[in-house]
């Protein structure tokens, strides 16, 4: 049965989409057959991770939402070669990548805010793309904050990842997202704290967290200066794969996986 593992964040500026990318190739290399949805329609990105060329972009989870034609199997792209191309050793070839983006064009996206879209469709879409490409995990990096799109992502969520950064404004839109998932009952929610300065005592900052939200922390991942560097060009459990925030990025995966 396929996993839905939504990725969501009170606030932007959380490296939301990174952490996404990142954790959906880790599970790719571990054999899996992923799909990566990037519903953050109003800014959108994800596919930059990936180095997938625009002009090789004809479709998008726009075209999707908006004409009643198109097909899941239009608007998912290939993105397997990130598994070759890279310096880490694949031990399970059969791992898989299917990427659907959202459009960058600015009429696009205006389209989309001033006109809104069938929430609904969306919803058919998750499940099209899990049947069309026998998907093992379905990541979901969605738009920060609460509005329909993300209160359906999170709702047909079997994992809820909430990405906080230890901030108080983070910490208290945390506690919404948290209370809103419960209303939904999703299954399983896992807490990630990303961009702690490396001074900072983890152990301390992991039991806090727990303690406030009484949910698994799943990772701690430090402030990075090699993730700032790549500035998103390319996926930085490829590029470091020694690198501690690569292992707890690891560690995460092994949560969602359990």
């Amino acid at each position: 049965m396929t996993e839905i593992v939504s990725i969501h964040s009170y606030r932007g500026g959380t490296g939301k989409s990174n952490m996404t990318a990142n954790l959906a190739t880790t599970m790719a290399l571990l054999g899996k057959r992923v799909g990566i949805v990037d519903t953050d329609i109003q800014s959108p990105g994800i596919h930059i991770l990936f180095r997938l060329d625009e002009t090789k972009i004809h479709k998008t989870l726009n075209d999707y939402l908006w004409d009643e034609g198109c097909s899941a199997e239009e608007i998912a792209y290939d993105v397997s070669y990130v598994l070759n191309n890279s310096n880490v050793q694949v031990n399970n070839p059969n791992g898989k990548i299917y990427l659907i983006p959202s459009s960058m064009k600015s009429e696009d996206i205006a389209t989309i805010l001033s006109e809104g879209y069938d929430v609904e469709l969306l919803q058919r879409g998750f499940f099209e793309v899990i049947e069309t490409f026998n998907l093992d995990y379905l990541f979901v990096d969605t738009h920060p904050g609460l509005n329909e799109e993300t209160l359906l992502s999170i709702g047909l969520s079997s994992t809820l990842v909430i990405i906080l950064r230890p901030d108080q404004q983070d910490y208290l839109g945390t506690a919404v997202i948290v209370e809103v998932a419960k209303e939904l009952e999703v299954p399983k929610m896992l807490l990630v704290v990303n961009k702690a300065l490396p001074d900072f005592d983890f152990g301390i900052l992991k039991d806090k967290v727990h303690e406030t939200y009484q949910l698994p922390v799943a990772g701690i991942l430090p402030l990075s200066t090699e993730m700032l560097r790549l500035g998103s060009q390319g996926l930085f459990c490829l590029q470091h794969p020694d690198h501690p925030l690569t292992k707890e990025i690891q560690r995460i995966v092994q949560h969602i996986q359990n």
